[in-house]
């Protein structure tokens, strides 16, 4: 609260966003006006065209700032801040070209000048905003713009929040104290003030020193609560609370008002609900739609390639989606016929090599050289193309394109969480996929669906989609 360097640095990027959308469309002007040799249609005098846009940029930075492009944590979401820039800049377009449209003289002295204007404000744009970011990191490790936190609570999340913001460069937060009794913290993080109480800490650090207070957990004594929290009020400091139970308010949260005079809190398995699911299931059949048009012909040359190589063409197998319901996914068949149907466990211990029985679970269900693979089969799983055939999957419903990964149900005692990430359909790709890690055990990858399902959204989806394109044509595929 009292520390204004977040508000300076939105102020900065209102100004830069400013500056580097009217440098583009002077820059349009300048490459179809001045420089270009091909007549122009509609005269529009250099001042004329600047004194135009003056005016409208401000709306420009309004849509902006509806997008999100101003708030605070937008900061840390970079591929989210790319697209937000890229919806922003085809919005704030299509407002001055409808003001184009409804004004009495023409804005654009050429067609070809709003669309070099897009192009140069989106680029512009993005090089403006990295270089913002990294500005804020130099200043960072100068202490410049730090905000100070003071940590409350004797809990696992307290020692999670001081190993993510103990790094003050990346962070960006400067931990000027912490309240527990915590041997881990004191002993890992010796440079770190730690205070057996509340009051220790508020008398010693001062109320001046300290810019947000963060409370990881409620001591039975509700005292303290208040006396943390007036304490934050009073002296208008931040304050923020996080529940130990974390996994209780990272889904779908509403506020509701029950028997329309108690407001209650109602906390609901997944964020996938509602119109979010009608669109998700519509976006699968168009997309799963025209990628079976597009890869028939590669699909065709997949199961030629099979059956002249002796193998069945499909693989199919009893998977788990949505609310337990079994359905038969398929894929094109990549393993060798002896070890068709088998289970690894069966695999490996045919072919006498049960050691790697564990290496393959260890890393993520998966062996840089897995025996079980001839060329061809290792070709088509290296390249995902044995994965086409589960478009089919998606366009009837058994699947999604984005999700979490269908369950064996011979695995399903494996997971903790089996029943909230069955909440939603299981997926072609997921976060695991585009984790950038190959070898991912099964824990890490629980709580990489557990994170989708509580926190879906349909932007996400694009993101993954994108990222998982990527991921294949670079061959680092993680599943």
């Amino acid at each position: 609260m009292k520390n204004s360097a977040t508000l300076v640095y939105n102020a900065f990027l209102v100004v830069g966003d400013f500056l580097a959308l009217l440098l583009a469309f002077v820059g349009a002007y300048v490459l179809r006006v001045t420089l270009s040799d091909v007549p122009i249609v509609n005269p529009v005098a250099s001042k004329t065209y600047l004194g135009i846009f003056l005016g409208l940029l401000p709306f420009w930075i309004i849509i902006f700032a509806l997008l999100g492009l101003y708030n605070n944590n937008i900061y840390e979401k970079r591929f989210s801040e790319l697209g937000r820039l890229l919806i922003g800049s085809f919005v704030g377009l299509l407002f001055v070209i409808f003001w184009d449209f409804i004004s009495v003289k023409s804005i654009f002295p050429a067609k070809l000048v709003p669309i070099y204007g897009f192009g140069l404000a989106f680029v512009l744009l993005v090089i403006f905003r990295n270089l913002a970011r990294f500005i804020r990191g130099v200043l960072f490790s100068y202490d410049i713009g730090l905000t100070n936190v003071l940590i409350v609570g004797n809990t696992h999340i307290a020692r999670e929040l001081v190993e993510l913001l103990v790094d003050s460069k990346h962070s960006g937060y400067r931990i000027v104290g912490v309240v527990s009794n915590s041997d881990h913290i004191k002993k890992t993080y010796p440079e770190i003030k730690t205070f057996s109480s509340f009051e220790e800490a508020k008398s010693k650090l001062g109320a001046q020193n300290i810019y947000r207070i963060i409370q990881t957990e409620l001591y039975a004594d509700e005292a303290k609560n208040q006396e943390v929290l007036e304490f934050a009020q009073t002296n208008h400091i931040g304050y923020r609370f996080t529940p130990g139970n974390s996994e209780l308010f990272v889904g779908n949260i509403d506020v509701e008002l029950f028997r329309s005079s108690m407001p209650v809190i109602a906390v609901h398995q997944t964020a996938l609900l509602g119109w979010g699911r009608i669109a998700k299931r519509l976006f699968d059949i168009l997309v799963s739609l025209i990628l079976i048009i597009l890869s028939s012909p590669i699909m065709l040359i997949v199961a030629i390639a099979n059956l002249v190589s002796g193998k069945s063409v499909f693989f199919r197998q009893t998977r788990l989606t949505r609310f337990n319901q079994k359905f038969k996914l398929i894929k094109f068949q990549t393993l060798r016929n002896t070890y068709n149907g088998m289970s690894p466990e069966e695999g490996f211990t045919k072919m006498g090599k049960p050691e790697l029985i564990k290496q393959y679970r260890e890393n993520g269900d998966y062996l840089t050289s897995d025996p079980r693979y001839g060329k061809l089969g290792r070709f088509l799983y290296k390249t995902s193309l044995d994965e086409l055939p589960q478009l089919f999957n998606i366009f009837k419903g058994d699947l999604s394109l984005v999700g979490p990964r269908a369950l064996v149900p011979e695995e399903l005692d494996q997971h903790e969480k089996r029943h909230a990430i069955l909440s939603v359909k299981s997926g072609l790709t997921g976060l695991a996929v585009v984790s950038g890690r190959r070898g991912i055990n099964h824990e890490e990858r629980r709580q990489l669906d557990m994170y989708y399902v509580q926190n879906w959204s349909f932007w996400m989806d694009i993101v993954i989609l994108i990222k998982t394109v990527r991921a294949v044509l670079s061959g680092s595929r993680s599943k």
